[in-house]
């Protein structure tokens, strides 16, 4: 064998040897970095995604109680709530919020209160887990 020969083995053998465990550790470190900063920055989207869905729904649900108003003349009683809307066939099925829960509906006087618990699917709460309720969507609107 020549010397050219040997070099050039030489040099294939050191590029076929591939990473060693430091550098996949420091890799792998590098991603879990990563990842965390990213789900820190993607999880309260999520929740306040659910929140924005949950305002969406009411204002739907406030729509096709207008359509029953329109069709019967008055809102459902607060016994017979959402179902109301399924049985009028204004709604395919009772709506449920963004944590599996079904809305609330009451009958304030002559007004429509449609309420989601929220996260904490119980009344009351602040924050993540604070009351979602037409009222305060109308409230907002200016």
């Amino acid at each position: 064998m020549n010397l050219k020969t040997l070099k050039t083995l030489t040099r294939r053998r050191r590029a076929a040897r591939g990473m060693t465990l430091i550098e996949i550790i420091v890799v792998i470190t590098i991603l879990s970095l990563l990842m965390a900063a990213v789900g820190v920055a993607v999880i309260p989207a999520l929740e306040q995604a659910k929140v924005d869905r949950a305002k969406m729904d009411i204002l739907s649900i406030q729509n096709a109680l207008k359509t029953y108003y329109a069709k019967k003349g008055n809102y459902p009683d607060t016994g017979l709530g959402l179902k109301a809307l399924v049985d009028a066939q204004i709604l395919e099925r009772a709506p449920i919020d963004p944590w599996d829960t079904e809305y609330v509906y009451m009958k304030e006087g002559s007004t429509p209160v449609i309420i989601s618990y929220g996260k904490d699917k119980t009344p009351g709460g602040a924050e993540a887990d604070a009351d979602i309720s037409s009222k305060d969507i109308g409230q907002k609107k200016q």
